[in-house]
């Protein structure tokens, strides 16, 4: 037997037995951190295990982690910020022979993401065609978008990431930033706290981040959208279509 196969025996029978407990156990949710932030704080997430009748467990870490937890077990539901196409494409990048095919995605919500740049910038609007040229690296000083004689420099969410995922999908066909110096660091508080302190990063965060944070955003002629989702390996149980349902319902009511 292929590894491929051995380990897609391995996730079939580890969801398997996840499932089985998941009317009477907590559902454990794991993944994206947008996610979290945007659908499941402490009100939000009480207001769903009201009506689902569910106990939630949520780890918030990153899209492609939370599907690694999914197949591997250890999560009854994956929270996802970038299309389930891209995440599938990364991870069978990353991990061949993974078993990947009875994913499946249940959109709850969308939100829009934030170019964010220090508060001593004063360019405030930029085109599309402008921002996939900083990321490419043809566009590498403020001055030609009429702002300040200073230096661009990227700043992105790196391992896997829901925003970078997204922002590479829209404006770069899915590569990766090709700009000098880009700079990935591990979460989106870090990436905003870095641009707050440099005046000449510029990085892609969350909207309520960026709200929360007071960040100031560089405004595109359409915005990039974070399609939010949970994602079951085969149809969901019961239990996770109650908690589908009801996450889906109050970000609704919410938004």
């Amino acid at each position: 037997m292929s590894l491929g196969r051995i380990c897609l025996v391995f996730f079939q029978v580890a969801i398997a037995g996840l499932s089985s407990g998941a009317s009477a156990d907590p559902l454990i949710l794991q993944g994206s951190t947008t996610f979290a932030r945007h659908l499941l704080s402490q009100e939000q997430k009480a207001k769903i295990e009201a009506e689902s009748g569910h106990d939630l467990t949520v780890i918030p870490n990153k899209s492609a982690p939370g599907i690694i937890g999914l197949l591997e077990g250890r999560a009854h539901l994956a929270m996802i910020s970038a299309p389930i196409a891209v995440e599938i494409a990364m991870l069978k990048a990353a991990m061949p022979g993974i078993g990947l095919d009875r994913l499946q995605a249940h959109e709850i919500s969308r939100v829009r993401i934030s170019i964010v740049v220090n508060k001593t910038n004063e360019v405030r609007n930029a085109s599309v065609d402008q921002v996939t040229k900083i990321l490419t690296g043809a566009i590498t000083n403020w001055s030609t978008l009429g702002g300040a004689n200073k230096r661009i420099r990227v700043v992105l969410v790196g391992g896997g990431g829901g925003v970078t995922a997204v922002v590479e999908n829209a404006l770069l066909d899915g590569n990766h930033a090709s700009a000098a110096d880009v700079l990935y660091v591990k979460s989106p508080i870090q990436l905003v706290q870095v641009v707050e302190q440099e005046p000449g990063y510029v990085g892609f965060a969350q909207y309520e981040l960026a709200k929360q944070r007071e960040s100031p955003e560089l405004k595109m002629e359409r915005p990039i959208e974070q399609v939010l989702s949970f994602v079951t390996y085969g149809p969901p149980t019961p239990a996770m279509r109650a908690v589908i349902d009801a996450t889906r319902r109050i970000s609704e009511e919410r938004f």
